[in-house]
């Protein structure tokens, strides 16, 4: 048995765990906590503080999932720089200034890509195509909807191994299917030269989506936050704002058949994040899995690709000690 810190870092919060890896590979944590990073200067003091909450001494390994590209296990970035705090982390000091023999630097969705790889059964709800598990063997695309889209997908081998690997799949090009599509597009492209499918299915994307059905139909709507966006669509408590969430479902349906397509994910294809989570039962009742499967020659193929949303309550944590698990097995 092996305990390691588990940290899981966006732009908004750091969340911290201690992990407990098996000599036979079996992952559990303890109670997360969650610290704001603009209450730490840096990462070093949001550490300290996690420190001081366990009683003043921390396992000697830490395994840090991180929004933002970290490099290779082998060739860590210098500098790691996030996009929305403004802590850095120079792997080389790591050792150091956290007082660890030995860490892991894993992409955030990568960890996700772990943690699909590693959760059992019970840690997926069945959206489309067969209910069936996910297969043992091949690859799984795993596409993440929050702030923006992440992206990643993994291959296991006969022999029960597999590998990750991230991506930026969440900016290829948008492709839409019908004239409301073209409608959004047509809104997108007025303040972006070039319209990625992250900028129609992430959740800021619902503002754009809901102002553009709102021009369609000539009418005039009050500016609304994402968040409010949502609240309504997802209540019904607003006709238009739950349309747009339906026609988020549609398109996101699209992007995953498409991104299952460009990644050969035939063995399964699984919807991570809060987002999913919170409109898992609206992306049940809604077009998703019929515009998944929708690939014209191909809908066959994609009629037989099991479709999840993992529900594990912490997938970068779990996935975070996953990764740790692969490197220093």
């Amino acid at each position: 048995m092996q305990d390691v810190v588990v940290v899981d870092i966006g732009g908004t919060h750091a969340r911290f765990a201690i992990a407990s890896i098996g000599g036979d590979g079996a992952i559990s944590l303890d109670e997360p906590e969650t610290l704001h990073t603009a209450d730490h200067a840096s990462f070093q003091t949001a550490w300290e503080a996690f420190r001081t909450r366990k009683g003043g001494t921390l396992p000697a390994a830490v395994s840090m999932a991180i929004a933002g590209p970290v490099g290779s296990p082998g060739n860590p970035n210098p500098v790691i720089r996030f996009t929305n705090n403004p802590w850095i982390i120079r792997p080389a000091l790591i050792n150091e200034k956290l007082g660890v023999e030995r860490f892991t630097l894993v992409n955030d969705f990568a960890a996700v890509a772990h943690a699909v790889a590693r959760a059992d059964d019970s840690q997926f709800l069945h959206l489309a195509g067969p209910d069936q598990p996910l297969g043992r063997e091949g690859t799984i695309s795993v596409i993440g909807p929050g702030t923006g889209l992440g992206v990643a997908h993994l291959y296991r081998s006969a022999s029960g191994d597999y590998r990750v690997q991230a991506t930026e799949g969440g900016h290829i090009d948008f492709a839409p299917l019908d004239s409301i599509e073209d409608a959004i597009l047509a809104r997108l492209r007025q303040r972006h030269i070039r319209v990625s499918v992250e900028r129609v299915v992430a959740g800021p994307a619902i503002v754009d989506i809901y102002e553009a059905l709102a021009a369609l139909e000539g009418r005039s709507v009050p500016e609304l936050d994402a968040i409010t966006i949502w609240g309504l669509g997802t209540s019904g408590e607003d006709s238009l704002a739950a349309a747009a969430v339906d026609r988020f479902c549609l398109s996101l349906g699209s992007v995953a058949g498409d991104l299952a397509l460009a990644q050969g994910g035939f063995a399964g294809v699984v919807i991570a994040g809060g987002l999913g989570y919170r409109i898992r039962e609206t992306l049940l009742s809604s077009g998703f899995g019929s515009r998944f499967k929708a690939k014209g020659r191909f809908e066959s193929l994609m009629n037989a690709i099991p479709v999840k949303l993992i529900v594990h309550p912490q997938p970068g944590l779990f996935g975070a000690a996953a990764a740790f698990a692969s490197e220093h097995a």
